[in-house]
């Protein structure tokens, strides 16, 4: 049986070189053969998997300068039939890909918001003459690079070796730690179910919007010693004011503890969704070996 991989494309993307990575490991550990497919937005991706079109999808949730990739928490809580099945920590090392001969002559940057975020004093010193425009991913707009040498574009090496692009600046990223968790998410299964590991996510919503309310469900995590490794608001979209809580705990849902604990948050919370529990790696991925492998694996939309 194929596994069949969702992820947010064009070819070139950091999510296709986490897709890749994981993609290795899953025939290495069942002998399965894996396809992956790009998906036009991180939505897309997601629901492709909601409604079976795939087996799973890779997603970024989280980069260590930027913080929680909102769009994922948000259609996340909208398809709560998805669970997460793995998490992979890889590092980000962004270039700056432009036929420009050098740095003075590029007028417009194009990339995903979160990279122009993640190079943003970067650019400030370097290049402060130039227009930022944001893009649906890294790799949007590397067709157009040809057309014309005053345009640049913030991408990977990864992307630059596809898509045949000089790199005119290396590890423009403003940390040089800069980092993303990309999240495996599954359909609701028993085989998911059954999946464990040591760090839980949970969302929640409040029942009031009032004094001690958001209090109530972290004093519970306090009493039963579990520390609470993230915790992320966004807005429920209801009414001005009220949130959404995505957190993230040091511990197994499975696990008496984590069973006692969810069963008191069920009690001061409006919704409680649990995502899972499971294991978070750190991955650095081989770019020779992903491009070998990047024919082998890809499918058409």
């Amino acid at each position: 049986m194929t596994v069949t991989i969702a992820y947010l494309g064009p070819e070139g993307t950091y999510s296709q070189l986490a897709a890749l990575a994981y993609s290795l490991d899953v025939e290495q550990r069942t002998g399965q053969p894996v396809r992956l497919m790009a998906m036009p937005t991180i939505p897309k991706a997601m629901q492709a998997t909601a409604t079976g079109m795939t087996t799973l999808t890779i997603v970024p949730v989280e980069n260590s300068t930027e913080g929680g990739v909102t769009i994922t928490l948000d259609t996340l809580w909208q398809l709560q039939q998805l669970k997460i099945h793995h998490a992979m920590v890889m590092p980000i090392r962004h270039g700056l890909l432009s036929h420009a001969q050098d740095l003075g002559a590029i007028g417009v940057v194009y990339s995903h918001p979160q990279a122009l975020s993640q190079c943003q004093r970067w650019l400030e010193h370097h290049l402060p003459q130039a227009d930022l425009v944001p893009t649906r991913s890294t790799t949007d707009p590397l067709g157009h690079l040809a057309d014309d040498n005053a345009v640049a574009a913030i991408s990977s090496e990864w992307a630059a070796q596809l898509y045949d692009l000089p790199i005119l600046a290396h590890d423009i990223n403003d940390h040089a730690d800069n980092c993303t968790k990309f999240w495996v998410l599954k359909s609701d299964t028993p085989e998911v179910s059954s999946q464990d590991g040591q760090v839980t996510s949970l969302a929640f919503s409040l029942p009031i919007n009032g004094p001690g309310a958001l209090l109530k469900p972290l004093d519970v995590l306090a009493r039963y010693g579990i520390n609470l490794s993230r915790i992320e608001s966004r807005p429920t979209k209801r009414s001005l004011g009220e949130y959404l809580f995505f957190i993230d705990l040091e511990i197994s849902a499975h696990s008496k503890l984590g069973q006692q604990a969810l069963g008191e948050l069920l009690t001061c919370t409006e919704t409680l969704i649990n995502f899972g529990s499971y294991s978070v790696a750190a991955i650095e991925p081989n770019l020779s070996a992903a491009k070998a492998r990047t024919k082998a694996t890809q499918a058409p939309l």
